[in-house]
């Protein structure tokens, strides 16, 4: 088993990560492109995964030229996922993982690159879970989004944690990214496709069932 550093607190991303928000987002930004004749294409969409919407709309119209702004194409596609995300399910192991947890008063936190506006939107459905988090960081916390560390060291000083001290999941590439400019451990969890753009992180999993506390020094399952 490979050496691991001694974690006391836990950082999440949020879409892709804790909520199963990402083929939302894929079926919608879809639907916009198939007006103009545009496929979406997963480079492109690689480089949205993680930032901000105001950084991610502005690389969608500039890479696929179709007629909107980006802040027409953002206002366009917030309006239908504010629907969509009111039956948001859990990624597969998110409420059992962050519970365990809780019980065990690890703190935890999530750093996401949702707007407030979009979180709120996501809570509609898991208010009660996202209220046992420690501290939720949205991109409008901070100054510079994913892949700056602004965001992860951000979440870790509200909870108190020192940034070696800190396990951040995440499944998009910049965020990824983003964390291990923090100086923190990262688990990576790839959509499809993706796993040859999170080969730095320190360790790749398919979903949070398959994490093992104990391996990191946390409470070990029951």
């Amino acid at each position: 088993m490979p050496h691991r550093p001694r974690i006391t607190h836990v950082i999440y991303d949020l879409d892709g990560t804790l909520l199963d928000t990402e083929p939302l987002y894929r079926r919608v930004t879809t639907d916009i492109l198939a007006r103009y004749g545009v496929p979406l294409d997963p480079a492109v969409r690689a480089q949205m995964i993680g930032r901000p919407t105001s950084i991610a709309s502005r690389i969608l119209v500039e890479a696929t030229g179709i007629p909107l702004t980006p802040e027409a194409f953002a206002h366009e596609r917030e309006e239908a996922l504010a629907i969509l995300f009111r039956d948001v399910l859990p990624t597969r192991g998110a409420l059992a993982l962050t519970r365990h947890l809780r019980a065990h008063r690890i703190p935890q936190a999530i750093a996401t690159s949702s707007s407030v506006r979009s979180l709120a939107d996501k809570r509609v459905a898991h208010d009660a879970w996202f209220g046992e988090f420690e501290a939720i960081v949205t991109s409008e916390d901070v100054a510079h989004g994913k892949p700056a560390p602004d965001i992860f060291l951000e979440a870790a000083r509200r909870i108190g944690a020192a940034p070696e001290a800190c396990l951040v999941f995440e499944d998009a590439p910049l965020g990824v990214e983003s964390a291990l400019a923090a100086g923190m451990s990262v688990i990576a969890l790839p959509e499809e496709g993706h796993e040859t753009l999170v080969t730095a992180a320190h360790l790749v999993l398919d979903h949070l069932e398959a994490f093992d506390p104990a391996e990191w020094g946390l409470p070990a399952r029951g």
